[in-house]
């Protein structure tokens, strides 16, 4: 079995072998062990992988699943746009295992099968190449994850996780149907007048202007509950507070990223008019939500709501640096993601660790305890600094990209928009130094807090490899940036391709962004020649 189809599976046969274990011990043990086992397998991906290929690497194929008139099968790989996210989410699943060793008590079995199943659902949509494929996948994340919130979460877990689920299934529905619809004309277009789900044929389909609207919002519309962008991201705030440290912890580190990888694989190549066409709309709608995010945090008494809406603003710059459709803000959402999944995922985790402390997430009920947990209290101000894009820290690298590239933009490149964006970095200072200080300095107001033990050996290896990461990021981000470059060019080149290709078959049709163009201003990739996608490797 190749090696990519192993890392999407692996965490399924540990299911299956904790179904047959029985004691508590002996599950916990199993689950970190084939998380771990994961990981390192998953660094293969890694030393195997060639950036200068642009086309999907480490393929595993099988023949179509249905009849012959269906070309749908198994078809699972990675490139450029998905290798870093797939590393990611193999990190943190032993992370998210051991920061559940002493806090679910009860249920364990079923807890760390639901972990397992939704690693695998997790990566398998960010290695699937069938949209069918995908489409599985991304649907399977949903039942892990309502089980983790409605069992293991807070007081009022069962209402964050019916909202979350009823969110997610009203997006993917329709997403289905503009599938079917696309997988259909597809076929008759580019495939013999078979059903195609391949996303290599699918992006040699040049979809007719008349069509490209709907479809493109059928799938933008999903993606975005998914990342989620605002006014959609209501659900996220109930199912971060209510969901345990681990559920949180994989929420904000990988599942989100569905949304925005979706975009990315789908939405922008598939519907390359349609994404320049409403650039615009989704770029005001990210800022919105970059400002939007970032106030409402600041008025958080809960620690955990505040990192939870600062999801809301912080993916709001991934959303922006995708819709410019520039080579530097596309590799500054791309790397975003992971600096996001790294830091966040750091917050929740110590915000965790203070509530299993004092079984309390209001900032008014801590003070002064960096007296009495140093540790702890390091770990918090480096995490803040990365979260609030100190220079040197990983999410530095990935803000100042995406605003430089949606600076420049031709299709969101208007001063006051960057303007208010770049007032999101200011005011993630503002809250997040905000609630260290509540949280960390000034008088010890309560004799609990004077007696908190910091943390002990488990909670230090869980925090700090995203602490080496945060630093690594920060000052040498060259070698990730490199692993993604050379797919993103191939990206927007075959946008630009398919773009062209579409107006010359209806020039009629006007384009906004064309209309809003500066003609003095030179465009962000060279549009190359009419000609078929490159093939497969």
């Amino acid at each position: 079995m190749p090696l990519t189809s192993i890392v999407i599976f692996l965490p399924l046969v540990g299911a299956l072998v904790i179904l047959a274990l029985r004691q508590a011990g002996a599950i916990r043990w199993a689950a970190l062990l084939t998380t771990v086992v994961t990981f390192l397998v998953s660094l293969g991906l890694w030393a195997g992988f060639d950036p200068s290929v642009t086309t999907a690497q480490l393929v595993d194929q099988s023949a179509a699943w249905f009849p012959e008139r269906f070309d749908v099968k198994y078809f699972v790989g990675v490139d450029g746009l998905s290798l870093l996210l797939v590393l990611l989410t193999t990190l943190l699943g032993p992370i998210v295992v051991l920061s559940s060793w002493t806090y679910i008590e009860k249920y364990q079995k079923g807890y760390y099968i639901l972990l397992l199943i939704l690693q695998t659902g997790i990566t398998g949509v960010f290695t699937a190449y069938d949209v069918i494929l995908f489409y599985i996948f991304f649907e399977l994340t949903l039942i892990p994850m309502y089980f983790i919130i409605g069992i293991w979460g807070g007081e009022d877990r069962i209402y964050a996780a019916v909202k979350f689920v009823l969110y997610t299934m009203v997006g993917s529905l329709l997403m289905l149907v503009a599938i079917l619809y696309l997988g259909y004309q597809a076929g008759q277009a580019v495939n013999g007048g078979v059903f195609t789900t391949d996303w290599y044929k699918l992006l040699e389909y040049n979809v007719p202007l008349a069509d490209q609207t709907w479809l493109f919002f059928l799938f933008a519309f999903s993606f975005a509950i998914k990342v989620p962008l605002f006014p959609l991201h209501t659900w996220l705030p109930d199912a971060h507070v209510q969901a345990p440290t681990g559920g949180s912890v994989i929420l904000a580190g990988v599942l989100l990223k569905m949304g925005t990888y979706g975009l990315v694989r789908f939405c922008l190549p598939f519907f390359p008019n349609a994404a320049r066409e409403y650039a615009m709309l989704f770029a005001v709608l990210a800022v919105i939500g970059i400002v939007y995010g970032a106030m409402v945090s600041r008025a958080q008494p809960d620690a955990k709501k505040l990192v939870a809406y600062s999801s809301v603003s912080h993916l709001g710059f991934v959303v922006l640096g995708l819709f410019a459709f520039t080579v530097e803000a596309m590799q500054g959402a791309m790397i975003q993601m992971i600096n996001h999944g790294l830091s966040t995922g750091a917050l929740f985790l110590i915000v965790g660790m203070l509530y299993e402390r004092r079984h309390t997430r209001l900032m008014a009920d801590f003070g002064g305890i960096a007296r009495t947990v140093p540790v702890l209290s390091f770990f918090m101000i480096l995490t803040v600094l990365a979260s609030a894009g100190l220079p040197g820290l990983n999410g530095f690298v990935g803000e100042f990209m995406i605003l430089a590239g949606s600076f420049k933009s031709t299709v969101v490149g208007r001063p006051l928009l960057i303007a208010l964006a770049t007032t999101g970095v200011i005011l993630a200072a503002v809250y997040l130094l905000w609630m260290v200080y509540r949280t960390f300095w000034g008088p010890i107001t309560q004799e609990a807090n004077r007696t908190m033990k910091d943390l002990n050996a488990r909670e230090v290896a869980l925090l700090v490899p995203l602490a080496v990461l945060m630093v690594v990021l920060g000052l040498a981000p060259t070698p990730f940036l490199k692993t993604s470059e050379p797919a993103t060019r191939f990206l927007l080149e075959t946008i630009e391709q398919k773009r062209l290709a579409a107006q010359q078959a209806d020039p009629g049709v006007p384009v906004l962004a064309d209309r809003l163009r500066d003609a003095d201003r030179p465009a962000e990739v060279e549009a190359p020649g009419p000609g078929p996608v490159p093939p497969r490797d």
